[in-house]
């Protein structure tokens, strides 16, 4: 069975909207677009060309689609792999996987998940209506799906339990506002760590499994004071 693996940079309030340049999502009137680069390092290059070190197909919400579709097949012969990128920007110099990302992304099979039907016009794009689409297509032949971006799957996928491993890019900057990885329709999971680094700009590259439901239970000894018991009542009445 193929597995689903997600990676996502995310600020230390979780947010992961545009990360990548200014006119990615301006969204919601988002006014950071373009906060990655300048943590970018030779480690942070290193995981991602990791990340898509091997044969892999795509699995992306409807705009990050539109996202990838509009840049990727136009940079091909520019950039080769993500680290000659930023080493474009001066933020790091790498050793690089010798393929073009662009003709990478065109070459690999896209599926957009969505309930619309938006123009998939870029080559090897298919369009999945449902999660039992998805779930089908996980359990028949083939490489891993990748999600890179895509915000709004991250929940449904937890939900479904078709989520396999996450790898976090978490990086020393706090946003304020902005898309979130996890929002409220994210459900109770618990979560494995099954590997971990630091960088040297700061950000820290965790890769994390699905570990089963939440437990409940008390942190210390339960307390039945008289002034627990008189907040618990608050609480009841709803006046706390």
């Amino acid at each position: 069975m193929r597995k689903i693996r997600g990676s996502v940079f995310v600020s230390l309030d979780g947010v992961m909207q545009a990360p990548g340049g200014p006119d990615e999502d301006p969204t919601g009137g988002f006014a950071h677009g373009g906060w990655l680069p300048q943590f970018f390092d030779e480690d942070v290059g290193q995981a991602i060309d990791a990340f898509f070190g091997r044969d892999y197909d795509l699995l992306l919400g409807r705009r990050t689609y539109d996202i990838f579709a509009a840049y990727w097949p136009y940079v091909g012969g520019e950039a080769t792999g993500t680290g000659e990128v930023f080493d474009r920007l001066g933020k790091a110099e790498h050793e690089v996987a010798a393929i073009d990302m662009g003709e990478a992304f065109t070459r690999a099979n896209k599926y957009v998940l969505t309930r619309g039907m938006p123009d998939l016009g870029w080559s090897n794009s298919h369009r999945l209506g449902s999660l039992d689409e998805l779930r089908t297509v996980k359990e028949g032949d083939g490489p891993d799906l990748l999600v890179q971006g895509s915000s709004t799957l991250y929940p449904a996928l937890i939900a479904a339990g078709l989520l396999d491993r996450l790898t976090l890019m978490t990086f020393p900057v706090v946003l304020g506002g902005g898309k979130r990885l996890f929002g409220e329709e994210t459900p109770a999971e618990a979560l494995r760590l099954v590997e971990h680094r630091v960088t040297r700009s700061g950000a820290m590259i965790a890769t994390y499994e699905p570990a089963g439901k939440v437990e409940h239970g008390w942190a210390g000894p339960q307390s039945s004071s008289e002034r627990e018991q008189a907040r618990q009542r608050a609480i009841a009445e709803g006046s706390w």
